[in-house]
């Protein structure tokens, strides 16, 4: 097993990664390994992400065509809509 150190951590990272390690009743040290753990390697199974890569495709199938506007496009109207409401530009009706 290896060490790992780092150093300079703001003290809110700190403070947070302490704090969860309280509210899932172990230390520091073990939410740490926890964190990296479940970030680089994962905790699910390749079954288990097989799975869940399926019903992702199903529903994509069950969806395609419904002429649902992309998320890209909600975004686009909605930051326009703001910016005429901040400007006062548009329609005035």
């Amino acid at each position: 097993m290896a060490t790992l150190t780092v150093r300079n951590l703001d003290d809110e990272v700190v403070r947070r990664l302490r704090i969860r390690a309280a509210e899932h009743g172990r230390s520091a040290e073990a939410e740490h390994r926890a964190i990296l753990q479940s970030t680089l390697v994962g905790n699910a199974s390749s079954s288990t992400r097989q799975q869940i890569i399926e019903r992702l495709a199903e529903f994509r199938r069950r969806t395609a065509g419904r002429g649902m506007p992309s998320a890209a496009d909600l975004l686009r109207e909605s930051r326009d809509t703001r910016m005429q409401e901040l400007t006062g530009t548009g329609d005035e009706s």
